[in-house]
């Protein structure tokens, strides 16, 4: 009854809007796609869709099938594109999501000898899905997720390859340079600036001053690393960031890492997969990669 046709045609439905842009994205005529949609309705006995004007608006039971149509076709092309590798001999690809901006000079040093481990594996880093990469998983955009905050989900595998301490980054001139760690109620008079990022989603609020009932003087966001390093290293404010970054570019900037309290701040980076792969070889060489890259 329910046909992959039906799923394609409702998904260009919602995505497009008309039955002139649905047809011509999915290279048929419009007669044949309201033929399949009518034989459709015929058979389950209710309307997929009403016209409004030139538009057409889905009712109640086309988007329920257009909900599915979003779940299900990625999982086709998915498939589709690993039968179709296969046939031509290719190894596969991993495209990879980051949902940690300041991850990826650590993934560059696992990328590089991933590759030359694995010749036939083509990579592609999708930064646009920073702080919503579980979902690009889910849905199948991505092949690997990278990420210090995992939302644990029942279909995806979380394996921990890295240990770090969060800590804050104030410049070498700073009154709290000399410190061996940081009291809340220190930063109360500091400008933060972090990543553009929700602040219950920041560990220096979430971990550190939240639970002390603390705060900031102010909190601005900048989204590259290096401008932010900059401005604290200009005595402008201070950062959050984990141990081993701040130790690459201390090297060549006036700055300086300190403790968040005597315990600090512990975390871990995540690689994150689709249960259903666990056994995919080059899905788990590059798990081994980033395991041993620090």
């Amino acid at each position: 009854m329910l046909e992959r046709i039906h799923l394609e045609i409702l998904h260009a439905i919602k995505e497009y809007g008309t039955l002139t842009k649905a047809a011509d994205s999915l290279h048929l005529s419009q007669s044949a796609l309201s033929h399949s949609i009518k034989k459709l309705e015929g058979q389950i006995a209710t309307a997929i869709w009403e016209k409004d004007g030139r538009t057409l608006r889905l009712t109640a039971a086309g988007e329920h099938i257009q909900t599915l149509a979003s779940r299900v076709l990625p999982q086709f092309g998915h498939t589709e594109l690993i039968l179709s590798q296969i046939a031509k001999g290719e190894v596969g690809s991993l495209r990879i999501g980051m949902e940690c901006h300041p991850c990826y000079q650590w993934l560059l040093r696992v990328i590089q000898p991933y590759l030359e481990q694995w010749p036939d594996i083509d990579i592609d880093v999708k930064q646009e899905f920073q702080f919503g990469a579980l979902g690009a998983l889910l849905n199948y955009e991505i092949d690997v997720i990278i990420t210090p905050d995992p939302l644990f989900k029942p279909s995806i595998v979380y394996i921990p390859v890295f240990d770090y301490e969060h800590r804050l980054v104030v410049a070498e001139s700073h009154p709290l340079a000399n410190h061996d760690f940081v009291r809340p109620e220190q930063l109360s008079e500091e400008v933060l600036f972090s990543y553009p990022v929700e602040p219950q989603r920041l560990d220096i609020f979430s971990q550190f001053l939240n639970p002390a009932q603390c705060s900031v003087k102010k909190h601005k966001t900048i989204e590259t690393t290096e401008i932010m390093l900059q401005m604290v290293a200009t005595g402008r404010g201070v950062c959050a960031l984990p141990g081993w970054l701040v130790d690459e570019y201390s090297k060549s900037m006036a700055i300086k890492s300190i403790r968040f309290g005597e315990q600090g701040i512990g975390k871990q980076i995540f690689v994150g997969i689709r249960r259903e792969e666990q056994q995919i070889g080059y899905l788990n060489g590059f798990i081994a990669q980033a395991k041993s890259t620090k």
